[in-house]
């Protein structure tokens, strides 16, 4: 756990950047090529956009983003891409401030294989947690996106039938949070019964009970989206026992916080690590 809280206080320092040129922008080592490569991959066009529209104005921006959020930490293996790419849709739905980075994200998801559909998933997964207005603007990025890539989508649509969907939520929420999920049901029966039943019929038998993500992307959405905001603490606490109970480890867990800090900055980060730890120091 110390050695992962000096390698976030440590990138703050980037060492020193050996002079090479790319585009106009001095080049770093290793770590500069490391993380172009893996801008490439995501978008090949859009790594070359980022290094023109950067070299004339804050050129040493391009080298921090390039060497560090895909130098740094896209290269580390604990995520997959896949992952990565889920767990920054999700963060940047839940800033709700970064439009052009959204939209730039949803094109790379689809670029490595994420399906339209699952793209959207993430978003309904992730307005449960940042509220309606948050998912929306998430929802019309990624109709920007698909009408520019000229996509013939055609969304699915889940239908339990006749289901009950408390019946439902109670039994994904059993699945997924244990006894933790219930503590937060219970807590609500003396004060908020209905929004209690909210919870579990939207969040769980509407929403979570979707089988278009895995359990394991659906808690990586969830915790990924409330370490970046910050202010949901308990919440996020519940969902990191979630992600243990459905079969994500605590390094896959640390790594999301990590991931985190790309876009949300290190206090997020290192308050998502504190939360971590605490559940981790739980069950030992």
């Amino acid at each position: 756990m110390k050695r992962i809280m000096m390698i976030l206080l440590v990138v703050l320092c980037l060492p020193g950047l050996q002079a090479m040129n790319k585009g106009g922008i001095a080049m770093a080592d290793d770590r500069f090529e490391r993380g172009y490569e893996q801008l490439k991959k995501l978008n090949p066009d859009g790594a070359k956009q980022v290094l023109k529209g950067l070299s004339d104005l804050a050129p040493d921006m391009a080298q921090f983003l390039i060497a560090f959020a895909y130098g740094d930490v896209y290269s580390r293996p604990a995520l997959d891409a896949k992952s990565r790419q889920i767990a920054t849709t999700a963060i940047l739905t839940a800033l709700g401030n970064a439009q052009p980075q959204l939209k730039w994200h949803i094109n790379a998801s689809l670029n490595i294989g994420i399906a339209p559909q699952e793209i959207i998933d993430a978003i309904y997964v992730q307005t449960v947690y940042s509220g309606f207005p948050a998912g929306l603007n998430a929802i019309f990025a990624a109709r920007d996106v698909f009408v520019e890539r000229q996509m013939n989508f055609k969304p699915a649509k889940w239908d339990k039938g006749k289901a009950d969907k408390h019946e439902e939520g109670l039994r994904i929420l059993e699945e997924t949070s244990k006894g933790a999920g219930r503590k937060v049901i219970e807590s609500m029966a003396g004060i908020a019964p209905d929004m209690a039943d909210y919870l579990i019929d939207f969040s769980y038998g509407t929403v979570f009970c979707r089988n278009i993500l895995t359990p394991q992307l659906k808690e990586i959405i969830a915790i990924a989206g409330m370490a970046a905001v910050g202010t949901m603490r308990p919440q996020l606490q519940v969902h990191i026992r979630a992600a243990l109970n459905v079969g994500l480890t605590r390094e896959q867990v640390m790594e999301i916080m990590i991931h985190t800090a790309v876009y949300a900055g290190f206090p997020a980060a290192l308050n998502g690590i504190s939360a971590a730890k605490e559940v981790f120091d739980e069950k030992n």
